[in-house]
């Protein structure tokens, strides 16, 4: 077992306005889950090259940007249940939707348009987060419902210029966020329902080898979730359910803890500001975005490279 890691609060960056809080409808993606409705569902934190950070709502299927200067805009609003946000380095946006499968977003436009609605002939059954390679391949997650209970998730890669996704890998319990190392050589994927990280080896053919659990995580009301890098290999993790992001050594050792000063939906995490230092952390209770700062800067991705 590990020492406890340093501790940290970090502050509130912004929240979703009152005036985009909505309060008087529900949503089909809520079905089995305990209390009210409620007025947005933070996801897919990404930033763009002007330094614009945008999110995702699940719940009422919209697409926020916000300035730099903390102003609010609805780009997209449809109907489904955009999750996962990852740009493309030409400025189109790929999302995960659990309801209508991988789509593309023209931000300039607002177009929500089908880029992966199905796995060849099959359907996803609930497709949640998204990463770019530096090549321009495009990974992503299939969660569904699936647990332990039925270990059955996947993790696909869209090759850069295919119409049509692989499986790498079939028997997770609940893939959800995921981050890939720079070099394509290794995949962490979180296992939401199995409260763990799985490192997931590439082959230089493209092949998968020796998966395995690298992290086993503990407590909290969900899992691990969404994920970063930064340029050290640090493993940077949301805790859904546990109000905590930490940060892991490339080695797996704990090295920080991040702690919510809102409520327990630490789902999702991004690396931005001026020099790329910063924490951006998405949480859903409250609609809040948090912020802390890191002594090492975010790996770059492939949408500023």
């Amino acid at each position: 077992m590990y020492a406890a890691p340093p501790s940290v609060t970090a502050e509130i960056h912004t929240e979703v306005p009152e005036a985009l809080r909505i309060r008087d409808r529900g949503s089909d993606w809520l079905y089995g889950r305990p209390g009210p409705t409620p007025h947005s569902f933070l996801e897919g934190p990404s930033f763009d090259r002007a330094g614009n950070l945008w999110l995702t709502d699940i719940v009422f299927g919209r697409i926020f940007k916000v300035s730099p200067a903390g102003e609010w805009t609805v780009v997209a609003a449809y109907d489904g249940e955009p999750n996962g946000l990852a740009f493309h380095r030409d400025g189109w946006a790929a999302i995960t939707d659990a309801k209508r499968g991988l789509l593309r977003l023209d931000p300039t436009t607002g177009a929500v348009t089908p880029l992966v609605p199905r796995a060849r002939r099959e359907g996803f059954r609930g497709v949640n987060d998204c990463t770019f390679a530096m090549n321009g391949d495009l990974f992503f997650t299939d969660q569904g419902q699936t647990g332990l209970h039925d270990p059955a998730g996947r993790a696909y890669r869209l090759r850069a210029g295919a119409d049509q996704a692989d499986a790498l890998v079939a028997n997770v319990p609940s893939p959800n966020g995921l981050v890939l190392t720079p070099d394509g050589h290794t995949l962490y994927v979180a296992a939401t329902r199995d409260n763990a990280i799985w490192r997931v080896p590439i082959t230089p053919d493209g092949g998968v080898i020796r998966v395995g659990r690298f992290i086993a995580m503990s407590g909290g009301l969900a899992g691990p979730d969404g994920m970063a890098l930064d340029s050290q290999g640090n493993l940077v993790v949301a805790h859904a359910g546990m109000g905590t992001v930490w940060i892991f050594s490339r080695l797996g050792e704990p090295l920080l803890r991040i702690r919510s000063p809102r409520g327990l939906g630490t789902t999702n995490v991004c690396f931005g500001g001026p020099d790329n230092r910063d924490i951006f952390i998405t949480e859903s209770e409250s609609g809040s975005v948090l912020r802390t700062r890191w002594e090492h800067p975010g790996q770059p991705l492939f949408a500023h490279a």
